[in-house]
């Protein structure tokens, strides 16, 4: 059996279409670029002949002259665009690519979302035929902009359409639509018509159009982990809707046993079931398909109606997935744990997020269906490469640091480095650019040596020392010798001298980029005040953990404590300009400590729906400490849970700061010597009236903001009630606990589950979809005895997680060392999730901008 590996199921993929992609201009919108940077395909972009690959968001005319190949004699003809998004989102952009280049006549267009996904989104404009109807609105509007411009003449006189036929040889045979049948495994092909591309040449239209579905984007972390891309429709979409059971739209609702309305289910479960069939499609593998969860259960039912007689007798290799609700397990994506990964990307600056899409409203669909996108965090990160060199380098050495920067720059996604480098311009003015000093990239690429896959199973000390091996290769390689002290603990600042070596040349600094960019970005991580963020956070987390196992006195006094704290390091902060306390927790993350202490104490001591896990008192005491904190520092709580009290909160907040300046400049409000000009405002009241209104509005705002405290921590009952909404998943939840291996370190869900399945152990909660076969056999043959008895998970040597609403590096590095430790370490395990998750996105999906709260 030939073993599984993401990434090369996607690059297979794209050499799919070699066609289309030799001599065109290849245009890609944010969510594939994100993916193709993951996947490393920019070298094999180049390899199939592409022009140039360019960004949908940001084209322009002149990305037909950055061409990559130099062979081309005559000017662009083809275009094409591969997207992640819903084709009406990504119209306007598709069109303003075909208006930028005059000379082409040809575009094929290569969307994530299949014809049922388009159709099956609320707010999208297209029917059951989404792809034909799309390629007759691009012509049409691509017909009536060029009318609007005056443009049109001219660009029939300038594109022969008989220059580049595109039809005669055979070699380009994409077909819209996606069927389910013996061919499914790619798009179907059909030769070029004028009724199939919508191109009516009779007409005076000179554009031909294709749209297919190319369902293989998505983010592969490593060859057997992956995610959706960040700023996708899939990813985007709504995977709850707004109800009492319901805690963020990014995640699923909290499973209460009870069955999902037709009308009900959120864009973004079709979609995911949409894109879990025919990434088993592509990959030619049969399912058998179980869920642990209702949002999970219904992608389960959606994916079985998909499914068809077809996929029998196939060639398919057999495959087991199982697909989870995050809500199930909310702690491990919550918690800082020893995760190399998992901290290098909580401390990274991201890329900010294309601001500029909006949705293409359906005018048949009613307003209150509209629903805005979930924001998902960008994987692309940037990594601070000005911090590689002294800032004490002479004129001549900042000359020569600029080139290679910028070497590194132009040359990062080269597959082959040459002997020597003599096209770079001078960029010594811009050195300390921040465009030169900060470079915007994934260091998560898998092209080459797969570091990230490497890193993935590693805690903070050996991921330190393993790119502190791979540095000392290629020192070595570089014949470059650095005084190595053994086997000692590798430190950041080994590591960056280790760099400073490797950037000494241009040459060595191209051809070691990869490791160079793994190396500043761990440095980053462990200074200073990521590095005492971060302990802070293991500290504070431990003991939530020990003390939950006591009584919920001590655990409800550990909490107010930490808001105690944080209250006093904010005032110390504003108060001290020097910033000693920087690296603190902040109250934003003592509101995350707060989450994670409700939802341990509905684990250890569970108790009514209605009520919280602590007395009344405790709560009582609870609010008071979030409340006095809220107006103790207005300035810095700005939480979706406090909307609309903004301009209250920091009203207060100028107060505070202008009474702080007067007290720190003027010590002494009255002397003597001025007491008798001040005897003519003894009798007046207006300061005395002004304070009372104060206090008045001030008691108005401290009442309202107890409101907003009291919904806030009925929002902490929810979770903290999640396993006696469901009583069976509580039941097998509980069981579960009979795999923590290790009793002083809590493991995540998915770790218990792996085991659990790889030992064939009966888990309730846990639901088979029938397949095909089953059902033929149910209702068929099973009625001559010939029945099927119930499949079990871990009997596939295949075998495929995949986490509605999200995974975090650390569930990786437990899933991967359950199966090490299990019965059958020769299993294949894919693991996937709608987003890579990190503490502060589970904030904004429960606290942030992203949640309902």
């Amino acid at each position: 059996m030939v073993a599984v590996d993401l990434i090369a199921s996607c690059l297979d993929s794209i050499r799919q279409i070699g066609d289309e992609i030799t001599d065109a201009l290849v245009y890609l919108d944010a969510g594939t670029l994100e993916a193709f940077q993951l996947v490393g395909a920019f070298p094999l972009l180049l390899e199939l002949g592409a022009r140039a690959v360019c960004s949908l968001e940001s084209t322009t005319p002149l990305d037909a002259a950055a061409e990559w190949n130099s062979s081309f004699a005559h000017p662009a003809r083809k275009i094409v665009i591969i997207t992640s998004r819903l084709l009406s989102d990504a119209h306007r952009y598709i069109l303003r690519c075909l208006d930028n280049h005059g000379t082409v006549s040809h575009c094929t267009v290569l969307t994530a979302i299949s014809e049922i996904g388009h159709s099956a989104y609320v707010d999208s404009p297209l029917g059951p035929d989404a792809f034909r109807e799309y390629e007759t609105l691009l012509v049409q509007d691509h017909e009536e902009l060029l009318k609007k411009s005056g443009k049109l003449n001219k660009y029939k006189d300038n594109i022969p359409y008989t220059e580049r036929d595109f039809t005669s040889d055979g070699d380009n045979k994409w077909g819209s639509g996606v069927h389910y049948g013996p061919s499914e495994s790619s798009p179907r092909k059909k030769d070029f018509s004028d009724d199939d591309l919508g191109q009516v040449e009779a007409g005076g239209k000179r554009l031909s159009v294709i749209v297919c579905h190319f369902p293989m984007i998505f983010s592969p972390i490593s060859s057997r982990t992956f995610v959706l891309p960040s700023e996708g429709t899939i990813a985007e979409s709504y995977l709850s809707n707004h109800r009492e059971d319901s805690l963020s739209p990014g995640l699923p609702s909290i499973s209460t046993g009870k069955a999902f309305d037709g009308d009900e289910v959120p864009p973004g479960v079709t979609l995911t079931a949409q894109f879990l069939y025919h990434l088993a499609n592509k990959m030619d593998l049969k399912l058998d398909i179980f869920s642990l969860g209702d949002t999970s259960k219904v992608i389960g039912k959606l994916m079985m109606d998909m499914s068809s007689l077809y996929d029998v007798g196939r060639n398919k290799s057999s495959a087991g997935l199982l697909i989870v609700d995050r809500t199930i397990d909310l702690l491990t994506p919550c918690f800082h744990g020893d995760s190399f990964l998992d901290r290098m990307l909580s401390s990274l600056p991201r890329k900010e997020r294309t601001s500029s899409y909006h949705v293409a409203k359906n005018p048949q669909t009613p307003s209150k269906h509209t629903q805005a996108a979930v924001k998902r965090s960008p994987l692309d990160i940037k990594v601070p490469f000005g911090t590689a060199f002294s800032m004490e380098e002479t004129k001549s050495r900042t000359s020569m640091l600029s080139e290679s920067m910028m070497a590194f720059v132009s040359g990062w996604n080269s597959a082959e480095v040459d002997s020597e480098v003599t096209w770079l311009p001078d960029y010594t003015d811009k050195a300390h650019d921040d465009k030169v000093g900060s470079i915007s990239g994934s260091f998560l690429s898998n092209y080459g040596v797969r570091y990230l896959e490497a890193l993935l199973d590693r805690g903070s000390k050996d991921g330190l020392m393993l790119i502190k091996k791979w540095l000392m290769e290629a020192l070595k390689l570089e014949k470059l010798s650095f005084p190595s002290k053994g086997r000692q603990a590798a430190s950041v600042s080994e590591l960056h001298s280790m760099v400073q070596m490797l950037c000494q040349h241009q040459l060595s600094l191209v051809r070691n980029r990869g490791v160079i960019q793994l190396a500043l970005a761990a440095e980053m991580a462990l200074q200073e005040p990521q590095s005492t963020r971060w302990d802070a956070f293991t500290s504070a987390e431990r003991i939530l953990s020990v003390t939950s196992a006591e009584t919920t006195q001590s655990l409800a006094s550990e909490i107010r404590d930490f808001i105690n704290t944080s209250t006093s390091v904010e005032s110390h902060k504003q108060g001290n300009t020097m910033g000693s306390s920087e690296g603190l927790l902040t109250f934003q993350d003592i509101l995350l400590l707060t989450i994670i202490g409700y939802i341990l104490a509905g684990e250890n001591f569970p108790t009514s729906i209605a009520g919280g896990p602590f007395s009344w008192e405790d709560e009582r005491s609870l609010k008071d400490v979030v409340v006095d904190s809220i107006l103790e520092r207005p300035s810095s709580v700005k939480f979706r849970f406090l909307d609309g009290l903004e301009k209250e909160l920091e009203a207060i907040a100028r107060s505070k700061d202008a009474d702080r300046n007067k007290d720190s400049s003027d010590p002494t409000s009255t002397t003597t010597d001025d007491f008798d000009d001040q005897w003519d405002n003894w009798d007046d009241d207006d300061n005395t009236d002004n304070q009372k209104e104060e206090a008045y509005g001030n008691m108005q705002l401290k009442l309202e903001v107890r409101d907003r405290v009291d919904q806030l921590f009925k929002f902490f009952h929810i979770l903290s009630s999640m396993r006696l909404r469901n009583q069976v998943l509580g039941e097998g939840l509980a069981a579960l606990s009979r795999f923590e291996t290790d009793s002083y370190s809590r493991k995540g869900l998915l770790y218990k589950l792996i085991l659990a399945v790889l030992t064939r152990y009966d888990i309730p909660g846990l639901e088979y979809h029938s397949s095909a076969v089953g059902r033929l056999f149910k209702s068929g043959l099973g009625r001559f005895g010939l029945g099927q008895s119930k499949p079990s998970f871990g009997d596939q040597s295949v075998l495929i997680i995949f986490v509605v609403g999200g995974i975090n590096t650390l569930e990786v590095r437990e899933v991967m060392k359950a199966i090490s430790e299990s019965s059958r370490p020769d299993v294949e395990l894919i693991l996937g999730g709608t987003t890579l998750l990190s503490p502060d996105d589970m904030f904004e999906l429960m606290l942030g901008s992203s949640s309902f709260t």
